[in-house]
């Protein structure tokens, strides 16, 4: 019998998403039947594009971000708050949840949704969750409320979600640095994100510079600079963003993303694991859009100790600053990439290796 695998991917970023279709399409090629949740209308309409249908499970748990993808902790908190402990929501999705889990093998958990981390330490769920995270993003949940609450209870707090993690029936932690070899300890697998393959023949012209902005980027003077700073630096740009879909030349999604930054001078995207993923596996340099969420903070900060070709942009409110500091990073990137040229087939082969150590570490599970 075909394995059974229920794929609940948060809508919060187009991240988990994006692995979650990779992950899908791969896993059904190697002949598992699998279904997939998400968390929003949007987030659905998304995976439509990638010839994925998805299920709605609630849209009332979601992260809390601005137009400039800064994250709204007190509003986030606020929001999981009344997730947990409102009649009709939390408890809701669980029944929803149990009731397929009977018809299912593994339930992935991709990533932290409240419901599956309490189901996945109960008895008789608890053997088929598995939660799928992101290195960085572990750390910046468990952290949390530090400083917002007094220590004991930012403490209680970490300890409680750990142990939630903990208890499941396997966890798998991903990150864009890690090797498809990396160590694994029982129940926890440590994997590199998966990278969708490039086209061996792209069916468009190479552009010189692929931005993508998940779709929390809103602010129209941010999208303005960044335009202009690249048509400073001489690049002609296929920009990506749901957040300024139709504007200035924007589309709001490209299912040939991948292609065109595999073949791009450049790329430019916020420190996400999916894009510092892209641009590690098939070796582009990127220009990184720094905001206020934790997670991301963190990856730009490795990005520079791992010595991935980069720079750092910040927006501060000021679109002539903005866009000056675009133009100076592409200048550079593009110089330096020129000295450090490579083929797309080698970059095809670590994003194959990817996928296929993700296929069959859930396979056997």
């Amino acid at each position: 019998m075909n394995s059974r695998i229920l794929y609940l991917a948060t809508a919060d970023a187009r991240g988990h998403l994006m692995r979650a279709q990779l992950l899908v399409h791969a896993l059904r090629e190697a002949g598992a039947e699998v279904q997939v949740l998400t968390t929003s209308k949007q987030g659905q309409v998304f995976l439509q594009r990638f010839a994925i249908q998805a299920e709605l499970l609630s849209e009332h748990y979601a992260v809390q971000f601005d137009d400039q993808q800064n994250m709204q902790r007190r509003a986030t908190n606020r929001n999981v708050a009344h997730y947990l402990f409102r009649p009709g929501r939390m408890l809701r999705d669980m029944l929803h949840l149990g009731r397929r889990l009977r018809h299912a093998d593994l339930i992935i958990n991709d990533s932290f949704h409240p419901a599956l981390l309490y189901m996945g330490m109960l008895p008789g769920w608890r053997r088929k969750v598995v939660h799928v995270y992101g290195a960085s993003l572990k750390v910046a949940l468990l952290s949390n409320f530090q400083g917002m609450w007094p220590p004991q209870f930012g403490r209680l707090f970490a300890w409680i979600v750990q142990r939630q993690v903990d208890a499941a029936r396997a966890r798998i932690e991903h990150d864009f640095a890690y090797g498809v070899d990396d160590a694994q300890a029982p129940a926890l697998y440590r994997l590199p994100t998966p990278v969708a393959l490039a086209a061996d023949t792209p069916q468009q012209p190479a552009v010189e510079a692929a931005v993508y902005l998940n779709p929390h980027f809103r602010q129209p003077a941010l999208a303005d600079a960044l335009s202009a700073g690249l048509a400073q630096a001489g690049l002609a740009a296929h920009r990506v963003g749901e957040g300024y879909a139709g504007r200035d030349g924007w589309l709001a999604v490209d299912p040939l993303w991948a292609d065109r930054a595999a073949a791009a001078q450049l790329l430019v995207s916020a420190p996400g694991m999916a894009a510092l993923s892209i641009a590690r596996v098939y070796r582009r340099p990127i220009i990184l859009v720094l905001s206020d969420q934790p997670e991301q903070t963190s990856n730009a900060a490795r990005a520079a100790s791992l010595q991935l070709l980069h720079r750092v942009v910040t927006w501060r409110g000021d679109a002539m600053d903005f866009q000056q500091q675009v133009a100076q990073a592409a200048v550079q990137l593009c110089a330096e990439q020129a000295l450090a040229a490579e083929s797309s087939g080698a970059g095809r082969e670590r994003a194959r290796l990817r996928i296929d150590a993700w296929v069959q570490r859930l396979l056997n599970l």
